[in-house]
């Protein structure tokens, strides 16, 4: 099972494989959006590596700011 490094969720999906030779994978977090390569280093895909200082817990995703609208153009 495909533990997300950044959010430690288990809704991980693969997204796309190298077109040749599957030399690569990109999967894609369904929790956090995370995306990342399987020939990246532990400290981007083991979750026990990945830093700390950026690790998200989701349970706070409600807290988080949003996004502020982008203002109609002024003609």
């Amino acid at each position: 099972m495909m533990i997300c490094p950044r959010c430690d969720s288990q809704k991980v999906s693969l997204l796309t494989k190298s077109p040749v030779g599957d030399v690569w994978e990109v999967y894609l977090c369904g929790t956090c959006h995370f995306s990342w390569r399987n020939t990246e280093g532990e400290n981007i895909t083991d979750p026990k590596k990945y830093d700390k200082r950026f690790k998200l817990n989701p349970a706070n995703f409600e807290k988080l700011d949003q996004i502020p609208p982008i203002p109609a153009l002024k003609k």
